[in-house]
């Protein structure tokens, strides 16, 4: 595992443009069955814009920016020995269809637990005027290489 990871910071994803239909898509995988997911009049008439995606839906941005992680030469991580261990969002407000966000990535730990790696990243996802909408907050356990043998 490459310590030096702690601390790095991405470059921004391309823009993602939160569409309703996707929206409605993720509300029905994760049975989110709240109007307001799926109904546009339903979500107006409690102060939105358009259909608000479930608070997961934020993975679907931050998804982006793990990519980039996962694909850095030098990080030492492998896919085949990897899993997704924790997952936490801190909102400032919800994400809702029409959005336009863009998310940057931060590693902000590392922890060796067994010879297994613990790295902890912050996705920090704003909307078209800059405005910060949820910071996405994952945990990625590498099991050692001796695990794998």
């Amino acid at each position: 595992m490459n310590n030096d990871l702690v601390g790095r910071e991405f470059p921004p994803t391309p823009p993602y443009l939160v569409g309703r239909e996707k929206v409605r898509e993720f509300a029905r995988a994760v049975f989110a069955d709240a109007p307001l997911h799926t109904d546009v009049e339903a979500a107006r008439a409690l102060g939105h814009a358009d259909v608000v995606a479930p608070p997961t839906f934020a993975m679907v941005i931050q998804d982006l920016t793990l990519q980039q992680l996962l694909g850095e030469p030098d990080s030492g991580i492998e896919l085949a020995r990897t899993i997704h261990a924790e997952q936490r969002f801190a909102y400032s407000r919800p994400i809702v269809a029409g959005d336009e966000l863009t998310a940057k990535l931060s590693v902000t730990g590392i922890r060796m637990m067994a010879g297994n790696a613990m790295i902890t990243s912050e996705a920090a996802i704003t909307d078209a005027a800059g405005e910060h909408v949820v910071t996405a907050t994952s945990v990625l356990l590498v099991g050692s290489e001796e695990d794998s043998a």
